[in-house]
Protein backbone atom coordinates (compact mmCIF):
# COMPACT_ATOMS: atom_id res chain seq x y z
CA UNK A 1 0.00 0.00 0.00
CA UNK A 2 1.23 3.48 -0.90
CA UNK A 3 1.19 6.39 1.52
CA UNK A 4 -1.36 8.17 -0.70
CA UNK A 5 -3.81 5.33 -0.10
CA UNK A 6 -3.76 5.66 3.68
CA UNK A 7 -6.00 8.73 3.85
CA UNK A 8 -8.62 7.22 1.53
CA UNK A 9 -8.64 3.99 3.54
CA UNK A 10 -8.95 5.91 6.81
CA UNK A 11 -11.90 7.95 5.55
CA UNK A 12 -13.63 4.90 4.08
CA UNK A 13 -13.32 3.06 7.38
CA UNK A 14 -14.73 6.02 9.32
CA UNK A 15 -17.72 6.18 6.97
CA UNK A 16 -18.38 2.46 7.40
CA UNK A 17 -18.03 2.53 11.20
CA UNK A 18 -20.35 5.53 11.42
CA UNK A 19 -23.12 3.39 9.96
CA UNK A 20 -23.21 1.89 13.46
CA UNK A 21 -21.63 4.38 15.85
CA UNK A 22 -23.47 7.70 16.20
CA UNK A 23 -21.27 10.61 17.29
CA UNK A 24 -18.17 9.66 19.30
CA UNK A 25 -15.92 11.03 16.53
CA UNK A 26 -12.82 11.09 18.75
CA UNK A 27 -13.42 7.50 19.83
CA UNK A 28 -13.83 6.25 16.26
CA UNK A 29 -10.83 8.12 14.84
CA UNK A 30 -8.56 7.20 17.74
CA UNK A 31 -9.50 3.52 17.52
CA UNK A 32 -8.72 3.48 13.80
CA UNK A 33 -5.42 5.28 14.37
CA UNK A 34 -4.52 2.65 16.95
CA UNK A 35 -5.35 -0.09 14.44
CA UNK A 36 -3.00 1.52 11.93
CA UNK A 37 -0.28 1.88 14.61
CA UNK A 38 -0.90 -1.60 16.07
CA UNK A 39 -1.27 0.10 19.44
CA UNK A 40 -3.67 -0.99 22.14
CA UNK A 41 -6.45 1.26 23.40
CA UNK A 42 -8.00 1.73 26.84
CA UNK A 43 -11.55 3.05 26.58
CA UNK A 44 -13.14 4.41 29.74
CA UNK A 45 -16.78 5.28 30.17
CA UNK A 46 -20.00 4.30 31.83
CA UNK A 47 -21.79 1.13 30.64
CA UNK A 48 -23.97 1.36 27.55
CA UNK A 49 -22.02 3.98 25.60
CA UNK A 50 -20.99 1.81 22.65
CA UNK A 51 -17.50 0.70 23.68
CA UNK A 52 -18.10 -2.99 22.99
CA UNK A 53 -20.15 -2.17 19.90
CA UNK A 54 -17.20 -0.24 18.43
CA UNK A 55 -14.82 -3.18 18.85
CA UNK A 56 -17.28 -5.54 17.16
CA UNK A 57 -17.76 -3.09 14.31
CA UNK A 58 -14.03 -2.60 13.79
CA UNK A 59 -13.51 -6.34 13.53
CA UNK A 60 -16.14 -6.57 10.80
CA UNK A 61 -14.93 -3.67 8.65
CA UNK A 62 -11.29 -4.85 8.84
CA UNK A 63 -11.99 -8.59 8.43
CA UNK A 64 -9.90 -9.21 11.53
CA UNK A 65 -10.13 -12.32 13.63
CA UNK A 66 -11.91 -11.22 16.76
CA UNK A 67 -12.17 -12.55 20.31
CA UNK A 68 -14.01 -11.09 23.27
CA UNK A 69 -13.17 -11.83 26.89
CA UNK A 70 -15.49 -10.67 29.64
CA UNK A 71 -13.26 -9.86 32.60
CA UNK A 72 -14.70 -11.09 35.89
CA UNK A 73 -13.26 -11.46 39.41
CA UNK A 74 -12.71 -15.20 38.90
CA UNK A 75 -10.99 -14.95 35.48
CA UNK A 76 -7.59 -16.68 35.53
CA UNK A 77 -4.49 -15.69 33.48
CA UNK A 78 -4.59 -19.02 31.65
CA UNK A 79 -8.15 -18.22 30.55
CA UNK A 80 -6.56 -15.49 28.41
CA UNK A 81 -3.25 -16.91 27.28
CA UNK A 82 -4.05 -20.60 27.06
CA UNK A 83 -2.53 -23.60 28.78
CA UNK A 84 -0.80 -26.92 28.19
CA UNK A 85 -2.82 -30.11 28.29
CA UNK A 86 -1.55 -33.68 28.33
CA UNK A 87 -2.24 -35.56 25.10
CA UNK A 88 -2.84 -39.17 26.11
CA UNK A 89 -2.33 -40.52 22.58
CA UNK A 90 1.00 -38.79 22.07
CA UNK A 91 2.04 -38.92 25.74
CA UNK A 92 3.14 -35.29 25.54
CA UNK A 93 1.99 -31.84 26.54
CA UNK A 94 0.08 -29.94 23.87
CA UNK A 95 -0.51 -26.20 23.95
CA UNK A 96 -4.12 -25.06 23.77
CA UNK A 97 -4.16 -21.38 22.68
CA UNK A 98 -6.37 -18.94 24.57
CA UNK A 99 -8.46 -16.10 23.15
CA UNK A 100 -5.43 -13.78 23.13
CA UNK A 101 -4.36 -15.54 19.91
CA UNK A 102 -6.33 -13.30 17.59
CA UNK A 103 -5.98 -10.03 15.65
CA UNK A 104 -8.35 -7.93 17.75
CA UNK A 105 -8.93 -8.79 21.39
CA UNK A 106 -11.74 -7.06 23.26
CA UNK A 107 -10.94 -7.09 26.98
CA UNK A 108 -14.37 -6.07 28.18
CA UNK A 109 -14.56 -4.37 31.59
CA UNK A 110 -10.89 -5.12 32.16
CA UNK A 111 -10.89 -3.47 35.60
CA UNK A 112 -13.38 -6.00 36.99
CA UNK A 113 -10.62 -8.61 37.31
CA UNK A 114 -7.87 -8.51 39.94
CA UNK A 115 -4.36 -7.31 39.04
CA UNK A 116 -2.91 -10.81 38.53
CA UNK A 117 -5.26 -11.46 35.63
CA UNK A 118 -4.91 -7.94 34.24
CA UNK A 119 -1.14 -8.41 34.20
CA UNK A 120 -1.50 -11.48 31.99
CA UNK A 121 -1.94 -9.06 29.10
CA UNK A 122 1.40 -7.32 29.72
CA UNK A 123 3.66 -9.55 27.64
CA UNK A 124 1.05 -9.90 24.90
CA UNK A 125 0.57 -6.14 24.57
CA UNK A 126 4.26 -5.23 24.63
CA UNK A 127 6.04 -8.19 23.03
CA UNK A 128 3.23 -9.61 20.86
CA UNK A 129 3.88 -13.01 22.40
CA UNK A 130 3.03 -15.14 25.41
CA UNK A 131 5.22 -17.58 27.31
CA UNK A 132 3.63 -20.77 28.65
CA UNK A 133 5.66 -23.41 30.50
CA UNK A 134 8.89 -21.76 29.35
CA UNK A 135 7.95 -21.80 25.65
CA UNK A 136 7.27 -18.62 23.70
CA UNK A 137 4.32 -18.43 21.33
CA UNK A 138 4.05 -15.56 18.84
CA UNK A 139 0.71 -13.79 18.40
CA UNK A 140 -0.86 -13.08 15.00
CA UNK A 141 0.11 -9.95 13.09
CA UNK A 142 -1.55 -7.52 13.51
CA UNK A 143 -2.51 -7.83 17.17
CA UNK A 144 -4.01 -5.23 19.45
CA UNK A 145 -6.17 -4.99 22.53
CA UNK A 146 -9.20 -2.79 22.95
CA UNK A 147 -9.83 -2.78 26.69
CA UNK A 148 -12.93 -1.18 28.14
CA UNK A 149 -13.30 -0.12 31.74
CA UNK A 150 -15.84 1.55 33.93
CA UNK A 151 -14.71 4.55 36.00
CA UNK A 152 -12.63 3.42 38.97
CA UNK A 153 -15.05 4.79 41.54
CA UNK A 154 -17.75 2.34 40.42
CA UNK A 155 -18.38 -0.57 42.76
CA UNK A 156 -16.58 -3.85 42.02
CA UNK A 157 -13.65 -2.45 40.03
CA UNK A 158 -9.88 -2.66 40.52
CA UNK A 159 -7.34 0.00 39.46
CA UNK A 160 -5.17 -1.23 36.58
CA UNK A 161 -1.48 -1.76 37.45
CA UNK A 162 0.60 1.23 36.34
CA UNK A 163 2.89 -1.02 34.29
CA UNK A 164 -0.08 -2.25 32.29
CA UNK A 165 -1.61 1.18 31.81
CA UNK A 166 1.68 2.34 30.27
CA UNK A 167 1.36 -0.37 27.58
CA UNK A 168 -1.75 1.23 26.13
CA UNK A 169 -0.99 3.64 23.30
CA UNK A 170 -4.19 5.65 23.85
CA UNK A 171 -6.68 6.22 26.59
CA UNK A 172 -10.02 7.45 25.27
CA UNK A 173 -12.75 8.91 27.45
CA UNK A 174 -16.30 8.26 26.30
CA UNK A 175 -19.10 10.57 27.38
CA UNK A 176 -22.85 10.56 26.93
CA UNK A 177 -24.24 11.46 23.48
CA UNK A 178 -25.98 14.74 22.81
CA UNK A 179 -29.76 14.85 22.67
CA UNK A 180 -29.65 14.89 18.86
CA UNK A 181 -27.27 11.92 18.74
CA UNK A 182 -29.35 9.92 21.19
CA UNK A 183 -32.48 10.60 19.14
CA UNK A 184 -30.62 9.40 16.02
CA UNK A 185 -29.66 6.19 17.83
CA UNK A 186 -33.31 5.56 18.63
CA UNK A 187 -34.42 6.43 15.09
CA UNK A 188 -32.00 3.86 13.66
CA UNK A 189 -33.31 1.25 16.07
CA UNK A 190 -36.90 1.95 15.04
CA UNK A 191 -35.90 1.70 11.36
CA UNK A 192 -34.64 -1.84 11.93
CA UNK A 193 -30.95 -1.33 12.63
CA UNK A 194 -30.40 -3.14 15.89
CA UNK A 195 -26.93 -2.87 17.50
CA UNK A 196 -27.49 -6.33 18.99
CA UNK A 197 -27.53 -7.67 15.41
CA UNK A 198 -24.77 -6.03 13.38
CA UNK A 199 -25.90 -7.81 10.22
CA UNK A 200 -28.79 -5.33 10.08
CA UNK A 201 -26.30 -2.57 9.22
CA UNK A 202 -24.98 -4.36 6.10
CA UNK A 203 -21.38 -3.49 6.89
CA UNK A 204 -18.78 -3.94 4.15
CA UNK A 205 -15.20 -5.02 4.90
CA UNK A 206 -12.88 -2.26 3.72
CA UNK A 207 -9.49 -3.81 4.50
CA UNK A 208 -8.02 -7.05 5.82
CA UNK A 209 -5.27 -7.86 8.32
CA UNK A 210 -2.61 -7.81 5.59
CA UNK A 211 -3.70 -4.29 4.61
CA UNK A 212 -3.28 -3.08 8.19
CA UNK A 213 0.28 -4.41 8.19
CA UNK A 214 0.91 -2.66 4.85
CA UNK A 215 -0.45 0.62 6.24
CA UNK A 216 1.89 0.34 9.21
CA UNK A 217 4.82 -0.10 6.84
CA UNK A 218 3.72 2.83 4.62
CA UNK A 219 3.45 5.19 7.59
CA UNK A 220 7.14 4.69 8.33
CA UNK A 221 7.94 6.85 5.31
CA UNK A 222 6.26 9.90 6.91
CA UNK A 223 8.92 12.53 7.61
CA UNK A 224 9.27 13.91 11.12
CA UNK A 225 11.77 16.76 11.37
CA UNK A 226 14.28 17.09 14.24
CA UNK A 227 12.47 20.23 15.41
CA UNK A 228 9.27 18.20 15.86
CA UNK A 229 11.17 15.53 17.78
CA UNK A 230 12.57 18.23 20.07
CA UNK A 231 9.04 19.60 20.52
CA UNK A 232 7.75 16.17 21.55
CA UNK A 233 10.64 15.75 23.96
CA UNK A 234 9.94 19.15 25.52
CA UNK A 235 6.26 18.30 26.03
CA UNK A 236 6.96 14.97 27.69
CA UNK A 237 9.72 16.38 29.89
CA UNK A 238 7.34 19.16 30.94
CA UNK A 239 4.94 16.52 32.28
CA UNK A 240 7.67 15.55 34.76
CA UNK A 241 8.07 19.13 35.95
CA UNK A 242 4.48 20.38 36.09
CA UNK A 243 3.41 21.42 39.58
CA UNK A 244 0.24 19.33 39.42
CA UNK A 245 2.03 16.14 38.33
CA UNK A 246 3.75 13.79 40.76
CA UNK A 247 5.05 11.38 38.11
CA UNK A 248 5.22 12.34 34.43
CA UNK A 249 5.32 10.31 31.24
CA UNK A 250 8.18 7.95 30.43
CA UNK A 251 10.09 7.74 27.13
CA UNK A 252 7.47 5.20 26.05
CA UNK A 253 5.07 8.14 26.01
CA UNK A 254 7.43 10.09 23.75
CA UNK A 255 7.69 7.14 21.38
CA UNK A 256 3.92 6.78 21.38
CA UNK A 257 3.47 10.39 20.29
CA UNK A 258 5.96 9.92 17.45
CA UNK A 259 4.24 6.77 16.18
CA UNK A 260 0.74 8.20 16.47
CA UNK A 261 1.64 11.62 15.02
CA UNK A 262 3.16 10.04 11.91
CA UNK A 263 0.07 7.90 11.46
CA UNK A 264 -2.24 10.88 11.95
CA UNK A 265 -0.27 12.88 9.36
CA UNK A 266 -0.70 10.05 6.83
CA UNK A 267 -4.43 9.87 7.59
CA UNK A 268 -4.67 13.61 6.97
CA UNK A 269 -3.03 13.16 3.56
CA UNK A 270 0.46 14.43 4.41
CA UNK A 271 3.88 12.79 4.25
CA UNK A 272 5.24 14.97 7.05
CA UNK A 273 4.30 15.74 10.67
CA UNK A 274 3.28 19.24 11.77
CA UNK A 275 2.98 20.59 15.35
CA UNK A 276 -0.82 20.36 15.21
CA UNK A 277 -0.53 16.59 14.78
CA UNK A 278 1.43 16.45 18.03
CA UNK A 279 -1.07 18.68 19.83
CA UNK A 280 -3.99 16.55 18.69
CA UNK A 281 -2.37 13.27 19.66
CA UNK A 282 -0.69 14.27 22.94
CA UNK A 283 -3.79 14.04 25.23
CA UNK A 284 -4.63 10.55 23.96
CA UNK A 285 -1.09 9.30 24.54
CA UNK A 286 -0.33 11.07 27.82
CA UNK A 287 -3.52 11.27 29.91
CA UNK A 288 -3.14 7.78 31.38
CA UNK A 289 0.59 8.16 31.96
CA UNK A 290 0.42 11.06 34.43
CA UNK A 291 0.02 10.58 38.17
CA UNK A 292 -1.21 13.78 39.77
CA UNK A 293 -0.46 15.10 43.22
CA UNK A 294 -3.39 14.45 45.59
CA UNK A 295 -3.63 18.21 46.20
CA UNK A 296 -4.18 18.82 42.48
CA UNK A 297 -6.94 16.24 42.33
CA UNK A 298 -8.63 17.82 45.35
CA UNK A 299 -8.54 21.15 43.50
CA UNK A 300 -10.28 19.53 40.54
CA UNK A 301 -7.27 19.43 38.22
CA UNK A 302 -7.22 16.33 36.03
CA UNK A 303 -4.63 14.96 33.59
CA UNK A 304 -6.27 16.62 30.59
CA UNK A 305 -6.11 20.03 32.27
CA UNK A 306 -2.43 19.53 33.07
CA UNK A 307 -1.69 18.46 29.48
CA UNK A 308 -3.58 21.44 28.06
CA UNK A 309 -1.55 23.76 30.25
CA UNK A 310 1.69 22.13 29.12
CA UNK A 311 0.75 22.36 25.44
CA UNK A 312 0.02 26.07 25.89
CA UNK A 313 3.33 26.65 27.65
CA UNK A 314 5.71 24.69 25.40
CA UNK A 315 6.44 26.69 22.23
CA UNK A 316 5.84 24.80 19.00
CA UNK A 317 8.35 25.00 16.14
CA UNK A 318 7.95 28.12 13.97
CA UNK A 319 5.78 29.84 16.57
Amino acid sequence: MQLDDVRQTFESLIAEVEKVIVGQAELVEAALLALFCEGSVLVEGAPGLGKTLLANTLARVTSCEFQRVQFTPDLMPSDLTGHSIFDMRESALRFQPGPVFTNLLLADEVNRSPPKTQSALLEAMQERQVTIDGKTHRLPDPFLVIATQNPIEHEGTYPLPEAQIDRFLFKILVGYPSAEEETEILARLVSGRDPRHLETYELEPIVGPADLVAIREAVRSVVIEPSILSYITAIVRATREDEAVEFGASPRGSAGIVIAARTLAACRGRDFVVPDDVKEIAPLVLRHRLILHPEAEIEGIDADAAIARILDAVPAPNE
